[in-house]
Formats: C-alpha cells, sequence, structure tokens
C-alpha cells in the first residue's frame, strides 16, 4: 500500500510517499517540496491572502496528480500555524477538499510537537536517552522532550520565522535594537519551558525543519568549504551555529545571495532563523544538535502507520530504530533469513574471541552483525555481482539512526563479503578517513569467513573455537556432519583474515563440544 503525507505549512509544503509492506516496513518511493509562504503577511492580519491561497491550491492539485501517478491508495494531509490561526482558514480546508479531492486537518501546536518527536526518534539513533527535540516553522516554534515511545513535554509557541520576521526585522541588515527585541521577546515566551527543561534535564538535543538545517548547512559550508551530501543524523555544535548568527546580522540581502550554500528562497528570512535558533539553543543550554531530516510529514506518516496492528508488533520486535531499519531493508529486499541470521552470529563469535587482536569496540561489532544481515540482499537485484548490488542497496536503503560515515562502512564490509579486497580507488571506501577504512577491512576479513562457513546455506556449521598457539591462530569448526564444502570454501578466505590479525590461520573441522555453539550470540541478536 503506498502512503502520501502532506504537511501544509506557514512556510513550506512537503510531500512524501511511502510503500508499506504487510509487515509494516516501509520505504519512500517520492518527495515534493515548495515554498508557498503561506503565512506572509496571515499571520500579522488574521486571514490567507486570496493569492496565497491560489498558490497552494495549485501546488496541491500537482501533489494529488503525482500520488496518483505513483499508485497512492491513501492521503493524509495535515495543517498547522497559518491555517489554524487565520479567520478563514477552515474556508480554505473546504476548498481544498472540494478542489483537490482530499480533506486536510488542522491540527493544534501540542500535537505538531508530539508528531515532530514521533519522527525524531525513529529516524534517529537515540540509545533510550532523554532527548530534546526542536522545530523551527515559519509560524511557530516546537519543542518535545523525552525519552522513549512519548514525549512528557510539548511546547509550541507563536514565535515562527514569519512571524517574528514581519514583526521585527525593519532594515536590512536588521539593526542591533531590532535584533535585540526580537532576543527579548524570544526569550520572554520561551523562559517558562526553558526553565521547566532546564530542571528535567536531557542527555542530546535533536534539530529539524527547513530553517534549522538550512542554518546548518551554511554554518558547516562555512567551516568546511564544502557542502554535505546529507545533513540526517550530522552534529552542528551550538558555537558554529553563534558564530553564524553573528555574521549574518551583519549582513544585507544581496550580501546574504552571494553566499555559498545560501537557499536563496530563504535568503530574506534566514537572518531572524538564525536569531531564534541561537537564542533558543543558548536557553535550553543546548550545546550541540544532531540534525534529522525527517520532520512533521514522516510523523503524520509514522502516526498512521503505527495505528496498523503489524507495525506495532514490528517495533515491539525491533524497538532499537537502527535494527528495526535493518531488518525493515532486508524484508525488502526478500533476504535468506535463516543463512543472514547464521552468518551474523559467527562473525560475532570470531570478532569477539580475536577482540584483543583486532581492539575494536562495541560500536564497531554492531556494525558487523548489521553488515552481516545485509550482505546477502543484492540477490534482490542479480545473483551476478550481487556484493555490489548489495553495496548499493545499503547505501541507497534509507536506513535510519546511522550517520553517513556508519553507512559506507556497513554497505562497504556488505561489499567485500565475497571477492575482492578493499581500494582506495574503490567508490566509497576511498572516500573513508584511514580509521574507517580500517574497520572495513577488519570486519569485511570476518565476515567473508563466516559467509563461507555456511557456504551450503543449511547452517551445518555450529560454531567456530579460536585458539592461539605460538603465535598461530587455529580455527575449529564445530559440526555434527561432514562440512568439507565450508571447509574448502573457508580456507580460500583466510587471506584477509590472517593479514589483519597478522598471523597465519589453521582451520580444522572438530566436533560439537558444546550443545549450542552460537546460543549466546544468537541471544545477543534477539
Amino acid at each position: 500500500m503506498k502512503i502520501a503525507a502532506i504537511d501544509i505549512g506557514s512556510t513550506s509544503f512537503h510531500m512524501v510517499i511511502v510503500e508499506v509492506g504487510a509487515s509494516g516496513a516501509f520505504r519512500v518511493v517520492g518527495g515534493e517540496k515548495d515554498m508557498v509562504r503561506l503565512g506572509e503577511r496571515t499571520l500579522s492580519r488574521g486571514r490567507l491572502p486570496a493569492a496565497a491561497m491560489q498558490r497552494g491550491l495549485e501546488i496541491l492539485t500537482e501533489y494529488r496528480r503525482l500520488a496518483r501517478t505513483q499508485g497512492v491508495e491513501k492521503i493524509i494531509a495535515v495543517a498547522t500555524s497559518a491555517i489554524r490561526e487565520a479567520s478563514n482558514g477552515e474556508d480554505f480546508l473546504d476548498r481544498i477538499g472540494r478542489e483537490v479531492g482530499f480533506y486536510p486537518k488542522a491540527i493544534s501546536g501540542e500535537e505538531e510537537a508530539r508528531l515532530i518527536y514521533l519522527a525524531a526518534l525513529h529516524s534517529v539513533h537515540l540509545e533510550g536517552r532523554r532527548t530534546l527535540v526542536v522545530d523551527i516553522g515559519g509560524g511557530s516554534v516546537e519543542a518535545a522532550l523525552g525519552s522513549g515511545a512519548r514525549a512528557d513535554t510539548l511546547v509550541s509557541e507563536k514565535i515562527g520565522v514569519l512571524r517574528m520576521h514581519e514583526r521585527f526585522f525593519r532594515t536590512d541588515p536588521i539593526s542591533r535594537k531590532d535584533e535585540s527585541r526580537l532576543v527579548r521577546h524570544v526569550e520572554k515566551i520561551l523562559e517558562p519551558h526553558a526553565r521547566k527543561i532546564r530542571a528535567a534535564g536531557f542527555d542530546g538535543a535533536v534539530g529539524t525543519s527547513g530553517t534549522v538545517l538550512a542554518l546548518a548547512s551554511l554554518a558547516i559550508e562555512s567551516d568546511t568549504g564544502a557542502r554535505p551530501d546529507t545533513l540526517h543524523h550530522v552534529t552542528i555544535r551550538a558555537d558554529r551555529i553563534h558564530a553564524l548568527r553573528k555574521r549574518l546580522t551583519s549582513t544585507d540581502l544581496r550580501e546574504r545571495l552571494r553566499m555559498k550554500g545560501m537557499d536563496e528562497a530563504r535568503a530574506d528570512i534566514i537572518v531572524t532563523g538564525a536569531i531564534i535558533l541561537d537564542t533558543l539553543l543558548e536557553m535550553f543550554r543546548v550545546k550541540e544538535l544532531v540534525l534529522s531530516d525527517w520532520a512533521l510529514r514522516q510523523g503524520i506518516l509514522l502516526n498512521y502507520i503505527h495505528r496498523h496492528p503489524r507495525t506495532l508488533a514490528r517495533a515491539e520486535a525491533y524497538p532499537d530504530v537502527r535494527r528495526r531499519s535493518v531488518i525493515e531493508l532486508a524484508e525488502r529486499c526478500t533476504w535468506d533469513e535463516a543463512h543472514s541470521r547464521h552468518v551474523s552470529a559467527l562473525a560475532l563469535s570470531i570478532f569477539d574471541q580475536t577482540a584483543k587482536r583486532h581492539a575494536l569496540g562495541e560500536h564497531e561489532r554492531s556494525i558487523l552483525e548489521y553488515s552481516a544481515l545485509l550482505h546477502d540482499i543484492g540477490h534482490h537485484i542479480s545473483h551476478l555481482r550481487h556484493h555490489r548490488h548489495s553495496y548499493y542497496l545499503v547505501k541507497n536503503g534509507d536506513l535510519r539512526g546511522f550517520h553517513p560515515e556508519e553507512i559506507e562502512i556497513l554497505a562497504s564490509v556488505a561489499r567485500y563479503h565475497r571477492a575482492g579486497v578493499p581500494r582506495r580507488k574503490h567508490e566509497g571506501f576511498g572516500t573513508l578517513p584511514p580509521r574507517a577504512r580500517r574497520t572495513v577491512r577488519i570486519l569485511a576479513s570476518f565476515l567473508r569467513l563466516a559467509d563461507a562457513l555456511d557456504r551450503s546455506h543449511r547452517q551445518y556449521v555450529r560454531g567456530v573455537r579460536v585458539t592461539q598457539r605460538a603465535g598461530a591462530l587455529r580455527l575449529s569448526v564445530e559440526a555434527d556432519r561432514n562440512v568439507e564444502l565450508e571447509i574448502w570454501g573457508a580456507r580460500r578466505r583466510l587471506d584477509l583474515l590472517e593479514k589483519i590479525l597478522a598471523a597465519p590461520i589453521r582451520l580444522v573441522a572438530s566436533p560439537v563440544t558444546r550443545p549450542a555453539a552460537l546460543t549466546a550470540v544468537k541471544s545477543a541478536q534477539a
């Protein structure tokens, strides 16, 4: 089933189209974004202008057409600040229903904050930490604080970028007096919430929305000279936002338009956004912000999907966003589950028993597990060169909760599970820093050996015991039947592991000495 979620915001309209499977797993198949500025002059005057409504109707009509082209069965649309405050907002929603063919629902500010928190929870690796999520829209600012599936504090205040720009931005560059007036206004509105949130405490903060992402992109490009491929799960320090604010407040529109990385559609209001964000971060005592490109539209979608029992069951089975995302991708690619889980268990067992030699930790161990679970999904495209297809699918699989570098490592480890040695000239691998390239080589050496030990895809090998004698390693392959095929295949894939561990390796068959050699590892995957 394909579903479209539409966010009718005060500044921008957004649509995301996803395909949802019977298990509740979903993948993004399309998306659109348009700067409409529905709230321009609306937030101060209390009525939607005719021209803005007509512009909005035209864009929503196009969204409807695109949804039909994609075979969308359900459209869920919500309207935010500009519409819920306008005296003719309800009339506009009725017009959308009559002229476009679907009826959006105006939601409260607190509901908006809840849905944004839900999106962050499912897209950023929060690890159960108490997290503050902030979003700066055109009409309002939302904040949510929580440590699990539900936020215990929801905040929505009318201090959005368009609203504050119309009220306080009277000269360009903005005058010191008007900047101070804006800061005092934001502080007055937010201080009761900031006091409560500071008292409750939090372990990390997540920032979403076009304003936050646009400012972060500018700050990063200003520091590095290059725009990142993706902002999702990237961390930006609060002092970099403060430095950007100081730079922006000294420029006029012409200067801002010449700035590298400036979004032309936001160049006039970006100064106001910088002042609001910088003030908010200071008041909440946020030192750094993890960026999320999931926001209200994804929250709308997740809220709908979570009403389906099978999706809820999936979330309960895999409460960690990273593991759930990996399993969803594997299922979409019709994985060989038994083989992939067995290879993962074998790889982790060898990893654990050689820990003193490779000196990698729990973080790298988890990457090895996820790479092993996904190593064969390239068969979904073709058996020929399936390892390269696995790399492509992992890279482009919309995995949530992972930093871009982690996805590159994960995809590269899956790529090298079969043949070939990681080389600097290879796509993706060559762009990784030296530490990450070493990680890929080590994890790939474990994965290719583990994969060979289940060459038949029958899980005949019950476990592997690693012992050391005179500087050499002995790998005893435990099995209760003939595993000559697996031993033969594994011996052909020892070269990379021997080089990584700096030791010759002897591989021998051994009868099972324990009733369940992989029990501990398998239980860790559950």
